[in-house]
């Protein structure tokens, strides 16, 4: 299974590929698919004919929110030196095992920055994934949980900071090994949503 992805918000409905118009009110599942995270965005119609009725319940279903559709806005110029959300995005790019630990800290810096919104957490194969929304342009984060030790978080920050100063190829980059958290014996892989841990939780399916 893919550790981490991004799920980039649609801009067409997923069943009919009718394309959404601004502010257009549409639903978004996300469901475990062949080991990978499938995203779909659905227009209202489609929703209510194909998807609304009992969506929690399918197999794979992992979770769904709403949201109003906006246009992307015309393309800024090119930003020269990285930001934690450009790094995170290239880190995801290189799909490195290399840079789990990293991408993970990047992503709890932007989440404290407010860049970023915890949607829920779930278990997948015994490891715990975080599920993070860009509210600005509706991108889906996944984020795997490296399970990090307080004696490994400060090479870790130095991690991110050359990462930060110098991109992938920095120098002096040391990156971290861990291991997958210990899943005890009956634990479920399922969706777990801890108090404290999201913001906000995903609304009910309608």
């Amino acid at each position: 299974m893919t550790d981490w992805n991004i799920q980039t918000r649609a801009h067409a409905c997923t069943a009919c590929n009718k394309s959404f118009s601004h502010k257009e009110f549409y639903h978004t599942v996300l469901m475990s698919e062949r080991s990978e995270f499938k995203r779909s965005d659905v227009c209202q119609p489609c929703w209510d004919r194909e998807f609304g009725e009992g969506v929690r319940d399918r197999k794979g279903f992992i979770s769904y929110w709403h949201g109003i559709y906006q246009a992307p806005p015309p393309p800024e110029e090119p930003i020269q030196k990285a930001t934690a959300e450009s790094l995170l995005r290239k880190l995801i790019e290189l799909n490195d095992p290399r840079f789990v630990p990293a991408g993970y800290i990047l992503a709890v810096m932007l989440e404290r920055k407010r860049i970023l919104k915890v949607k829920e957490q779930f278990r997948r194969e015994g490891r715990r994934y975080f599920l993070y929304e860009h509210p600005a342009s509706g991108d889906v984060f996944t984020i795997l949980d490296p399970d990090l030790q307080l004696n490994q978080l400060e090479q870790v920050q130095k991690d991110v900071a050359e990462l930060l100063e110098h991109g992938t190829s920095a120098p002096q980059f040391q990156p971290i090994v861990t291991e997958p958290a210990h899943v005890e014996p009956g634990e479920q892989d399922e969706p777990d949503i801890q108090p404290g841990i999201a913001p906000t939780e995903p609304p009910p399916a309608q």
